[in-house]
């Protein structure tokens, strides 16, 4: 049993799809397979478009049941190709599937699969084609995952049906230590560990989602990142670090430039006050990254200040406006020139010298710091815009990882 999962741009056109169709006929030769299929192409930036036309309030329950439209299409056209090359296939909507979903509109977490129906096709000998990025809830209404709910979607099937692998293609190899469009040296890993990739997709890395890989860790699910125009490739694999062979302080380095930071200054320094500030936020959905709380001589006041994502910028100010008001703090600054350096590493930790060699690289290359965070196998520092590329190249090269293995 494996699950194949096929983005956007492997099935973007009908020559595309044919190509798809052609790996996952090949893989039903050996093993039963559940293949998970995206909206061609830019089909969901179409239907989003068409969405806002339509309305302005872009009410939740319709929303979805507009953008789960688009696999449906996909899901279709694989299933019929396939039967033309004589695999016998079989499509199916989320509702169909069984993945059964929290009753939330547009970013849904899936809470249950009833793998009764699949388990039934599968046992008949049919390739499952199954849509992604969708499922139902209790009162059966259409619901979306969000951004990255195709890969949670083969990553959940392939725990429900406690498949050998999941194998996400996509146009890339696997997962590079750095972007290679930004650094051309940047090689190829051959396995990497949950924690690091979790973090590395966290911090910028678009090869995967967070998601899914945290739901391929909690099953300790093996997860490939294969390429679809080189299915020969055997590409990255994902695995508990306690499995990993490679011994290395660092892994890789990414780069997240759509960052924003703001602070909200002087504020009051008493109990519950970052509590109201952090709640305004989360009510309006805005999640915050970095955070630093500096005090002032006199101990009643603290600056705080934090990054958001670029798009959040306005929604995160006008809150930040509004609670000012209320616990009398005394102004509100916004910073868009920001980036996001990410050095990530599961065996980081025990390498104390890492931080400081990465910051005095930095500094004498002329690249001012605006605000460092850490974790365990991470550590990010916010930096000008401008000098991103700049800043992942040299952080590359400090730890020569075009000499990855």
């Amino acid at each position: 049993m494996i699950v194949q999962k096929f983005g956007g741009s492997s099935v973007k056109s009908v020559a595309r799809i044919r190509n798809v169709a052609n790996i996952v006929a090949r893989a039903a030769k050996d093993a039963a397979v559940v293949v998970v299929v995206s909206a061609m192409g830019d089909t969901t930036d179409y239907l989003v478009k068409l969405a806002n036309q339509a309305s302005l309030a872009r009410e939740g329950r319709e929303y979805d049941a507009l953008l789960a439209t688009g696999e449906q299409i996909s899901i279709a056209l694989v299933a019929m190709t396939l039967n033309d090359l004589g695999c016998k296939a079989v499509s199916m909507t989320g509702a169909q599937l069984g993945i059964i979903t929290e009753s939330v509109h547009t970013t849904a977490r899936i809470v249950d699969i009833k793998t009764e129906r699949i388990r039934h096709f599968l046992d008949d000998g049919y390739v499952v084609v199954a849509a992604g990025f969708q499922g139902i809830n209790e009162a059966g209404d259409v619901t979306t995952l969000g951004r990255g709910g195709s890969d949670t979607t083969a990553v959940a099937l392939a725990a429900a049906l406690h498949a050998e692998v999941c194998d996400i293609y996509t146009d890339v190899s696997g997962v590079y230590t750095a972007d290679p469009n930004i650094v051309p040296t940047a090689t190829l890993m051959n396995e990497i560990a949950y924690e690091e990739m979790l973090e590395m997709a966290r911090v910028g890395a678009q090869v995967l989602h967070p998601r899914a890989v945290e739901l391929a860790r909690k099953h300790r699910l093996p997860l490939r990142v294969r390429n679809t125009f080189d299915p020969e490739h055997t590409g990255t694999i994902l695995r508990g670090a306690d499995e990993m062979e490679i011994y290395r302080p660092v892994s890789g380095v990414t780069v997240d430039k759509e960052q924003a930071r703001l602070a909200i200054l002087k504020v009051p320094d008493k109990p519950g006050i970052a509590g109201d500030i952090f709640v305004a936020l989360a009510d309006r959905r805005i999640n915050v990254d970095m955070i630093i709380q500096a005090f002032h001589e006199d101990r009643s006041v603290n600056d705080i200040t934090f990054t958001v994502k670029r798009g959040d910028l306005a929604a995160a100010r006008q809150a930040l406006e509004e609670i000012r008001e209320r616990i009398n703090a005394e102004g509100v600054l916004a910073d868009e020139d920001v980036a996001k350096l990410s050095v990530v590493g599961a065996s980081l930790m025990d390498q104390p010298d890492v931080a400081a060699r990465i910051f005095a690289a930095l500094g004498q290359d002329g690249i001012n710091i605006k605000m460092i965070s850490t974790s365990d196998i991470r550590i990010s520092c916010a930096i000008s815009s401008r000098d991103a590329d700049r800043a992942v190249r040299l952080v590359h090269d400090l730890f020569h990882l075009d000499e990855n293995e």
